[in-house]
Formats: C-alpha cells, structure tokens, sequence
C-alpha cells in the first residue's frame, strides 16, 4: 500500500507562486506515474500535471502549461509541485495522486485511473 501527504497550500496573491509537496511511503516501488489534480468549488476533480516516476517523462493541461513544473526527489520520496504566476482560477484543493499501472510512456489524465491519493491542501489565489 502507499501513502501519500500533500503539504505547502496556502493563501498567495495573483502572480505569486507557491510550491506543495507529496510525501510518499509504503510500497512506493509501485507506483508508475505521479498526477496533480484540483477540484475547485463545485466543480469536478481534473488533471493539471503528472509525470512517469522513473523518466520524467511530463504532461500538462492546458490550463498550467508554462507555469507548472513538477519535480522529484527519489531518495526522499517526494513530488513537488511548483507553481509559478498563480490565478485566481488556480483556487482549489490540490492532490496528489499515483497511478500503479504501467501504461508505457502514457500518463493518464484520468482520476479513474490513479489508484492512490492523498488528502489534499488547498491554495487560495486572491486578486
């Protein structure tokens, strides 16, 4: 089984960055690939960015592209998300999630498909 703990949301002007971070434990051997996804009120829970664990291989939703990155530190088993010249729109709670399947060198875009999350921390992007 694997755990995954997201830290570093808060509350951040638009522009700002902020950078959160997933702490993984337990089987982490398993894990394929790692996602972001956010939920925003009212709305469904949808993909931001996620990369293989083992190349780094990445994928970005529109929406973050040129202001997302995501990073790793195997050794410590982390993923970090930074995020870079924040929106109001990036208002949401924010989560981790790993995917065990092997699907190549694809990343699924789908929350259907990860098999663990974490709790989620919230960014708050005023204007």
């Amino acid at each position: 089984q694997v755990q995954l703990v997201e830290s570093g949301g808060g509350l951040v002007q638009a522009g700002g960055s902020l950078r959160l971070s997933c702490a993984a434990s337990g089987s982490t051997s398993s894990i394929n690939a790692i996602g972001w996804f956010c939920q925003a009120p009212g709305k469904k829970r949808e993909f931001s960015i996620g990369f293989i664990w083992n190349d780094l291989t990445t994928v970005y939703a529109d929406s973050v592209k040129g202001r997302f990155s995501i990073s790793r530190d195997n050794a410590k088993k982390m993923v970090y998300l930074q995020m870079n010249s924040l929106k109001p729109e990036d208002t949401a709670v924010y989560y981790c999630a790993g995917d065990k399947y092997y699907r190549g060198y694809i990343i699924s875009r789908e929350e259907k498909d990860y098999d663990y999350w974490g709790q989620g921390t919230q960014v708050t992007v005023s204007s």
